[in-house]
């Protein structure tokens, strides 16, 4: 490899070490060894050293060790008469970097300056790492760009991040160059930075991209079943399964050097747009290591390439641009231009099944006023109208179309939409209109998205959009009278009137043994899948992650255990798992990934269970660990007698651990769960005939442990303290 990038590398891990020494020195006299310190909300302490050691740093007292197992992977400088150094004690260096700067970032939340300031976010939580590492399971993001430096201007910097987020990738950024940054020259053109839509400042200095290395070392932890300390399995499953690489925009220092060897240890590759010296050769990474002096207007590209991503992206052929990453935009009343539905007007959204010759595909109408006949400011009704036709469409799949509205239609750079069926509300920007933006293109984004994304069902699109309140109103009638015939009959489905069921294993890509089987009375743990959703899906592509599964024989009614589906089980999970119980989680129950919604967990004192949602930020819970904590146990693809992931639907079904003793062994379950929940809480209390029992639950203002709950319990004569032991 060459040897100026290994001597940069190493020179800066060296610099580093020198400064995180005196830093922690300092931290260490003013604090004390026993002072706390952490990254916000999290169970995985500092995660990259947490995943490469398995050591908890917990306290300032526990980061000399660390600092110790640094310095031991930190060579010498390499001498001026060495022309051979390898790339071992580079990757080693840049290893050492990640470790020693995530100290330091540590101690600036103890310390200052805090990595949370203005349009800095600083490091991402297990909640934000849970919501955004689903979208990296299932694809919607493909990968991730580091992004490092600032462009020449801020309008190549909009260029760069534009183009990536049409490629649909979450852009992480850290460090400067020139006195700034590329989020910086972002904010200064209005461009709305966050999660939301995908442009992520972590911090002003380059030791911030430890916040996106952290990111997947957790998600190979959460994910991928990873132990803390097999950096082996770490590593390997980011370069096999997160599709990352660091874009260098501007002069690359010896710090920037070490933090890239670290990089590179993931499987990471760095792309820069400066002449620095070349690693072309394939070993650590898929292929090339460093490639540079690339042209800013090909440098995603050439990046994409080297990392060796495939993503496929529909062209929508509007005057805005058009992918996942501008979904979570915010248009505000300032910025907006007009406006419909959202209680000021009416609006709509309705799908319906035609046959083949009632369809004229690609036609696309506008009844009543276009954005041109309208002023800034105005409200309009909209009423969305969209016949489909196919020759393996189904009108089950009506309303799995109807709910891709919302997404597909936020996807555009420029418009906002929220809610679905008769509470809909959605704007347009003024930036939107000032490109040319109609409400035509509406339908032209539903006609080409829906064609796209679902060929199998769909053969013909036709969109008729209403902007007046009379037809607006006429038509809001029909579309309720549908909605409501469709709630009947999907609500008479249950698990035993079915004869299949199928299978959800999109997240073996991250957890290789574990698979969903989604039920009408069971949908995937990841909450995003039900039984139709699958049905669906297995019509789109009939070879890809769900397969119908006829029950065949029943081997135990009660637990929900069928021959058909055990042997199914087992075929797909690697043969890891002969056997499992779709109504217990005390015996046999179902693998659980990190995805899930929320984790159900034992509660022996108590005899019953809690349930704590990942939105969950509390350290404590009466199990004893996070929620956090728990999906490192439970997830992973294991399974694991006692606990059990789940989506939030589940917990007001009917089966929900139905074999276990069901809805009333709820004892404990956030506040803000149960008040998400609350109605649909409130009805299956009265389905059951205890009316009063959803306030027989405990949650984190009553306590957070069993012997903390257990009087509450009491008191209320909660029937779960009454019930047959859960442990037999």
């Amino acid at each position: 490899m060459s040897k100026i990038i290994a001597s940069a590398a190493i020179r800066g891990t060296h610099a580093i070490r020198e400064r995180v020494g005196k830093r922690l020195d300092e931290a260490l006299e003013k604090y004390g060894e026993k002072q706390e310190i952490s990254f916000p909300n999290t169970g995985y302490y500092l995660p990259i050293i947490f995943g490469m050691t398995g050591e908890k740093v917990e306290n300032l007292g526990d980061c000399p060790k660390v600092m110790a197992i640094a310095d031991d992977l930190i060579p010498p400088v390499p001498a001026e008469n060495l022309w051979t150094p390898y790339l071992g004690p580079t990757l080693d260096a840049g290893m050492a970097t990640l470790f020693m700067e995530e100290i330091e970032e540590a101690i600036k939340y103890l310390d200052g300056p805090n990595p949370v300031d203005g349009i800095w976010l600083g490091a991402a939580d297990d909640v934000i790492m849970r919501e955004r590492g689903v979208e990296f399971v299932d694809g919607s993001a493909p990968g991730f760009c580091a992004l490092a430096g600032s462009a020449p201007t801020p309008e190549i910097a909009e260029a760069v991040v534009k183009e990536l987020q049409e490629k649909n990738l979450y852009i992480w950024c850290s460090g400067n160059f020139n006195g700034t940054t590329v989020s910086e020259q972002l904010d200064s053109l209005g461009v709305q930075l966050g999660w939301e839509t995908r442009i992520v400042p972590y911090g002003r200095e380059i030791g911030s991209a430890v916040y996106s290395l952290g990111f997947a070392a957790r998600a190979a932890l959460s994910f991928g079943g990873a132990e803390p300390g097999d950096y082996r399995k770490v590593l390997l499953y980011n370069k096999n399964r997160i599709f990352a690489f660091v874009l260098a925009l501007g002069e690359v220092t010896d710090e920037w050097y070490a933090n890239a060897a670290g990089a590179i240890s993931y499987g990471f590759p760095t792309i820069a747009d400066t002449p620095i010296p070349e690693i072309l050769p394939t070993g650590v990474c898929t292929y090339e290591h460093v490639v540079s002096n690339i042209p800013h207007d090909e440098i995603v590209q050439k990046a994409i390439e080297v990392r060796g991503l495939k993503i496929m992206v529909d062209k929508v052929p509007i005057p805005m641009a058009y992918g996942p990453a501008f979904e979570g935009e915010r248009i505000r009343k300032d910025d907006m231009y007009c406006q419909f539905g959202g209680n000021i007007t009416p609006a709509f959204e309705f799908v319906q099944m035609k046959e083949m010759d009632e369809v004229e595909d690609g036609k696309i109408e506008v009844i009543g006023p276009e954005v041109d006949d309208i002023g800034e400011g105005d409200a309009l009704p909209l009423g969305i109208v969209v016949d489909v036709a196919g020759r393996k469409m189904q009108e089950d799949f009506e309303s799995i179309l109807e709910r891709q509205i919302h997404h597909l239609i936020n996807g555009a750079e420029g418009v906002w939409h929220m809610g679905q069926r008769d509470i809909v509300w959605t704007r347009i920007s003024k930036k939107a209109k000032e490109k040319g933006f109609k409400i035509r293109d509406y339908g032209t984004i539903l006609h080409t998205k829906l064609l796209g994304e679902f060929p199998s069902i769909v053969d013909k699109v036709q969109i008729t959009l209403y902007t007046t309140e009379e037809d607006c109103l006429q038509w809001q009638e029909k579309a309720r009278a549908k909605y409501k015939e469709r709630d009947e009959r999907t609500a008479g489905m249950t698990d035993e009137t079915t004869e299949i069921f199928y299978s959800c294993t999109l997240c073996q890509s991250f957890a290789p043994t574990h698979v969903c089987v989604v039920t009408p009375e069971r949908l995937g743990l990841c909450g995003a899948y039900n039984w139709l959703d699958c049905k669906a899906a297995y019509e789109i592509d009939p070879t890809g992650p769900n397969q119908p599964i006829p029950k065949g024989d029943t081997i135990d009614e009660r637990l929900g255990q069928w021959k058909n589906v055990n042997e199914f089980v087992y075929n797909n999970s690697g043969k890891a798992l002969d056997k499992f119980n779709a109504y217990s989680m005390m015996e046999d129950p179902m693998t659980s990934c990190g995805c899930f919604e929320c984790i159900v967990s034992f509660l022996p004192i108590c005899n019953g269970v809690m349930i704590v949602n990942r939105e969950f930020t509390g350290k404590e819970t009466p199990c004893g660990m996070s929620f956090s904590t728990l999906a490192g146990t439970v997830g992973g693809g294991n399974v694991t007698p006692g606990f059990v992931g789940i989506g939030k639907v589940y917990i007001t079904s009917k089966k929900f651990i139905s074999a276990d003793g069901g809805f009333h062994r709820i004892v404990w379950m956030p506040k803000a769960l149960k008040e998400t929940l609350t109605d649909e809480l409130a009805k299956r209390a009265e389905e059951l005939e205890t009316p009063d029992f959803v306030d027989k639950i405990a949650d984190e203002t009553v306590g957070v442990t069993e012997d903390e709950i257990l009087p509450f319990l009491t008191e209320k004569e909660h029937p779960a303290l009454t019930m047959d032991p859960m442990l037999q």
